[in-house]
């Protein structure tokens, strides 16, 4: 009765991935047990290790395709140093509200059970956290030597960036009465603001509807 939600293995372990976050989200790491996940997408208990070994392995292997699909969209996303330091800055903004709209459940795993991986794996995700982190905090010491910027700290900044703009998934609704694109300016604002500076004719080339 192995893999009874499909033959395809690739869908079989996307389905294992989005229920796993789904539930891992609403119950906790160490409230899921592997044959709860497997009743989730009705397949065989058995055939769930086929996939992955143990609770561990699989979380880990969500932490990590979160931390890589996100450092690779920000790649594509980023307009690169040779942009101005405030351009960069509503462009990371933008990229990091757009990219975790919809992907609210993966963004508090990422953060919320980092606690639950062992050492080595916890190492490994925390790297990858520290280079998006990085990059941010690269743009706003770019800003404070070009005299755009002025905050206290670039790591401190983007850590506190990265915070507020984090815990819009946690209250956003798409239905709700403030519409994602007047959302989306407020943050921007709020993110300018953190940074010691403001919306300007630096940035507004990069503004979507």
């Amino acid at each position: 009765m192995a893999r009874r939600i499909g033959s395809d293995g690739a869908k079989t372990r996307s389905a294992i991935c989005d229920a796993a976050v789904r539930l891992i989200a609403r119950f906790g790491y160490e409230a899921l047990s592997m044959r709860r996940l497997a009743e989730e997408i009705d397949l065989g208990a058995a055939a769930l290790y086929r996939y992955f070994p143990n609770k561990q392995a699989m979380l880990f292997h969500l932490l990590k395709a979160h931390m890589d699909d996100l450092l690779a969209a920000w790649s594509d996303a980023n307009p690169g140093p040779g942009a101005p330091p405030a351009v960069r800055l509503e462009a990371f903004t933008r990229f990091h509200i757009r990219h975790h709209w919809t992907r609210a459940d993966n963004l508090f795993l990422s953060y919320m059970e980092l606690r639950s991986l062992e050492s080595e794996n916890f190492n490994k995700i925390e790297n990858l956290r520290r280079t998006y982190e990085r990059g941010i905090a690269e743009i706003i010491a770019d800003g404070c030597a070009h005299d755009r910027f002025a905050p206290q700290d670039p790591w401190v900044t983007a850590r506190a960036i990265i915070a507020l703009l984090n815990g819009l998934t946690t209250w956003f609704k798409p239905d709700g009465t403030i519409k994602p694109d007047a959302i989306e300016e407020m943050y921007l604002n709020m993110v300018l603001g953190i940074a010691g500076t403001t919306k300007n004719t630096e940035t507004t080339c990069l503004t979507q509807a």
